[in-house]
């Protein structure tokens, strides 16, 4: 019972040890840095391109939802590879086909609506 604590022991005083090391660096650096503030320096920075107006601006929702749908499309191609596996076995054959066709029906119902909505299209 005692090496089975001694190892927890063991990984979090590698823990403390790391977490001291980079306290540490962050440390010296934060002491060691020259510290220069200036108003142009503190101006808001972005592409060599002086800021011009507010820093305010719209973005349109549609690329959120390009990267949502990125999203489902990519977990889609996650769950069929291991499907492709269990297909092959023997004794789960109907089954997962079953649930595989279920699955697809989702997916084809989310991409019809998208589609519907007009989200597909890159105007």
């Amino acid at each position: 019972m005692q090496d089975y604590f001694h190892t927890y022991g063991v990984v979090a005083a590698l823990l403390v040890v790391g977490g001291g090391i980079v306290a540490g660096g962050l440390a010296v650096n934060r002491l060691l840095r020259p510290s220069r503030p200036t108003g142009e320096k503190l101006t808001t920075y972005e592409c060599g391109v002086d800021p011009v107006g507010e820093g305010w601006a719209q973005s349109y929702v549609r690329y959120y939802v390009f990267a949502y749908l990125y999203v489902v499309f990519a977990v889609d191609a996650v769950f069929l590879f291991p499907w492709a596996t269990v297909f092959s076995s023997p004794g789960y054959g109907m089954t997962t086909l079953g649930e595989m066709f279920v699955f697809l029906g989702f997916l084809a119902v989310g991409l019809a609506y998208a589609g519907k909505k007009g989200v597909l299209s890159w105007v």
